[in-house]
């Protein structure tokens, strides 16, 4: 049965992700400071939730630093504005393959791991954390992401023991099917949250019937938000609200406001927040997020 319309939209805003994005726009966020200042003002635009990657202060360069993100989650939490904070759990399952002897190690290759991508889930509990639910093929080259399904298993058992609410990243439809497999398992509590990842290569192109032929495959309890990439970004939110979905938006996925127009987080988030209205929708609270979720609401 296809999904209704959501009415109640989840807005999520990813601030700064770990692409190399930082010279290509000056509002891409690297510090602690900054990453933080971006949730604010991202949750005051309209976001319930923030997804936060930190990156090298100095460098901008993708990080696993738990001091970072120590101090980043601190910010955020000491801050008059209540939100749901969504840390990435997707760090350290890239590997770079050289071609002549694919055992070498390679710059760019940071491969740990289940256990090892967790340490700052540990010690933050955050309400959310993601789980990228399988291996691909990163782009052009000899980047992989690397999450087995042993991986898998381990990390979303462990997830459950803390308490920490898995997002199951979901890049093709492939890694849907084991998602399934873990809620089937008893690994994933209901109901189970899905981020359909759209139009990264080379995972699930963003195309709409694709998108929904992903949806009609989830679990019923599954509550799903999903995005896409570039220009892709912002005509996404309504693809996926239409869908009975939650939305994404902000610099980790896209640059741009309009053509030639450099955005920041929360103006990517109050265009969203102008999309779901104009369907006739209405903007999920921090509070109502945490109850469509099942989170336990502990800040």
């Amino acid at each position: 049965m296809p999904r209704p319309v959501n009415r109640q939209v989840v807005i999520t805003a990813a601030l700064t992700g770990a692409a190399d994005s930082v010279g290509k726009s000056p509002h891409v966020p690297v510090t602690p400071a900054r990453i933080a200042d971006d949730a604010i003002a991202a949750a005051r635009a309209g976001a319930a939730v923030v997804h936060v990657h930190v990156r090298h202060p100095e460098t901008g360069i993708r990080s696993r630093d738990v001091a970072l993100y120590r101090e980043t989650a601190r910010r955020i939490r000491a801050s008059e504005v209540d939100v749901v904070l969504n840390l990435t759990a997707g760090m350290g399952g890239d590997l770079v393959i050289d071609q002549e002897d694919p055992l070498k190690p390679v710059d760019g290759t940071d491969l740990v791991n289940a256990m090892d991508r967790l340490p700052h889930v540990e010690e933050l509990r955050p309400e959310i954390a993601t789980l990228d639910c399988g291996s691909y093929n990163f782009g052009d080259g000899s980047a992989l992401y690397v999450s087995t399904t042993d991986m898998l298993r381990a990390g979303a058992k462990r997830f459950q023991e803390l308490g920490v609410k898995p997002e199951l990243e979901v890049f093709d439809s492939g890694q849907l099917w084991f998602a399934k497999v873990m809620h089937d398992e008893g690994l994933i509590d209901a109901p189970a949250l899905v981020q359909l990842c759209m139009g990264i290569p080379y995972g699930a192109p963003a195309d709409p019937g694709l998108l929904q032929a992903m949806v009609n495959l989830l679990p019923e309890d599954a509550q799903f938000t999903s995005f896409a990439l570039g220009r892709d970004q912002l005509p996404w939110v309504a693809q996926s609200v239409l869908l009975g979905g939650h939305a994404r938006v902000g610099l980790e996925d896209n640059l741009y406001l309009a053509r030639g127009v450099k955005a920041t987080n929360a103006q990517l988030v109050d265009r969203a927040v102008t999309i779901v209205e104009g369907l006739g929708a209405s903007v999920a609270t921090p509070a109502q997020a945490r109850e469509i979720f099942g989170l336990a609401g502990a800040r």
